[in-house]
């Protein structure tokens, strides 16, 4: 198992000999992965120095982050510090039995399991789980009395969100991106939801336009996740896509908005 991030390959055992650890899985160009991870880091900030150890397994959900080279230069462009597992060949995902991006694991001291969630949400949930599993380790510690502010409104633990358009794959598949047939060519989606993202390898400029507003332009400089709209409330959109030279278009993906 190659690990990025750390010189010396981390044991859970002896890690959570010394207080909880958070194990995460994550893809670095998936929407939930990319989603909940602002959390993790500031977690890691918030409960680092206290005991809390954060671990990252990058399981890979596309063809195109499971190259070797990817995930060095997305971890860096993440903001992505803790030590992380290239889990390529999935051998940690089943040992752990993951059901999605991303997944999450809270090991006790002494490593009992204390907490997991599938997926997105739960963050204040999780944020108590770790707070409890560090009072195990010295009751007189000074935590902050509240959890994070949720980060979008969808977040709230009270929030009732809209379900988003489904996924898709325009390439047919997570493992096989979609090209323009010729320099005209184009995609049009019309979705439902909070915002929409478009995952994508290689290097280049991506061109849009959002309900036949002027066209608009993001370069992507290495692959990942690349947001195209971010709508204040789930509603319905049209969006054309026209990818340039040097990019493949692998999946347009939707998050979930208030109604």
């Amino acid at each position: 198992m190659r690990w990025l991030n750390t010189e010396r390959k981390p044991s859970i055992a002896e890690l959570t000999a010394h207080g909880p650890v958070l194990v995460h899985f994550f893809d670095f160009a998936q929407l939930n992965s990319v989603r909940a991870l602002p959390y993790l880091l500031a977690w890691e900030e918030r409960y680092g120095e206290l005991g809390l150890t954060t671990l990252g397994i990058h399981s890979p959900r596309y063809s195109f982050t499971a190259q070797r080279e990817a995930l060095p230069p997305a971890l860096a462009r993440l903001g992505v510090r803790h030590p992380v597992a290239d889990d390529s060949g999935y051998a940690i995902w089943r040992d752990y039995g993951c059901r999605g991006w991303p997944s999450l694991f809270l090991w006790g001291q002494g490593g009992a399991l204390a907490w997991y969630h599938f997926g997105e949400g739960g963050y204040a949930a999780t944020e108590t789980a770790i707070q409890d599993e560090l009072r195990t380790l010295d009751a007189t510690l000074t935590l902050p009395a509240e959890p994070l502010a949720p980060l979008r409104p969808s977040d709230a633990p009270s929030a009732l969100v809209a379900p988003p358009s489904e996924e898709l794959f325009p390439g047919g598949s997570a493992s096989e991106p979609w090209h323009p047939s010729g320099p005209g060519d184009q995609l049009r989606i019309e979705y439902a939801a909070g915002g929409a993202h478009a995952s994508l390898a290689g290097m280049g400029e991506l061109r849009f336009a959002l309900d036949d507003a002027p066209e608009q332009t993001v370069a992507l400089a290495a692959p990942g996740l690349a947001d195209l709209a971010i709508h204040p409330r789930h509603s319905e959109h049209s969006l054309l896509l026209r990818p340039g030279d040097g990019l493949e278009l692998y999946s347009v993906s939707f998050s979930a908005g208030v109604p």
